[in-house]
């Protein structure tokens, strides 16, 4: 069955709310990640942001989030095909769900730019490590660590990865919730006729 003049039409804003939010986060993230690698890497040293829990502070992640798989030669290729994977499964989910609430749409675009953002990185930035050997890694670059403990903080992290975590949030309660098309009368007299 064909796609309606209408249907069509009401596609069209869902695809921009995700195209939008996919590029702002991706944008917003390579900038930073630019801004750290020049400012924040050795031997400059972590900035204090806010107090003393929020800071600028340069770190270079060839793992997953949260470190994962760090320096393991095999998890570069497979982060990039789950990426692939991920990015196109979002987009089919964009031509396939229902375009009354566009936060869902939001969300598919967090996760892509938070991904392709991510992807950058594992693709094209090399930096080196103790030893003095290239490796390739993402750029994490935000620290938050505990007011009242300055050496209790979170992993660093990165514009794509609350770009993730964002779409991840928000995404869950629509496919919960709001996925389904909502129930048109005809399917309502159906659904009284067969019982």
């Amino acid at each position: 069955m064909s796609d309606t003049p209408a249907s069509k039409s009401a596609r069209l804003r869902p695809i921009l709310v995700t195209a939008s939010a996919a590029a702002v986060f991706l944008i917003l993230d390579l900038v930073t990640k630019s801004w750290a690698w020049e400012n924040l890497r050795p031997p400059h040293k972590s900035i204090a942001a806010i107090g003393n829990w929020f800071h600028w502070s340069y770190s270079f992640n060839t793992g997953s989030a949260f470190g994962f798989l760090r320096g393991q030669d095999f998890s570069r290729p497979i982060f990039i095909v789950v990426t692939l994977i991920t990015v196109v499964y979002m987009a089919a989910l964009v031509r396939k769900l229902p375009t009354d609430r566009l936060y869902g749409f939001f969300a598919i675009g967090c996760i892509i730019g938070g991904a392709l953002g991510n992807m950058h990185d594992r693709l094209l930035r090399q930096d080196t490590d103790a030893l003095g050997q290239l490796h390739h890694g993402v750029v994490d670059f935000i620290r938050v660590c505990a007011p009242w403990n300055r050496g209790l903080c979170w992993p660093n992290f990165n514009v794509a990865d609350i770009a993730l975590v964002v779409g991840v949030l928000l995404l869950i309660p629509y496919l919960m919730f709001h996925a389904q098309p909502p129930e048109t009368k005809e399917d309502s007299q159906e659904a009284k006729a067969a019982v």
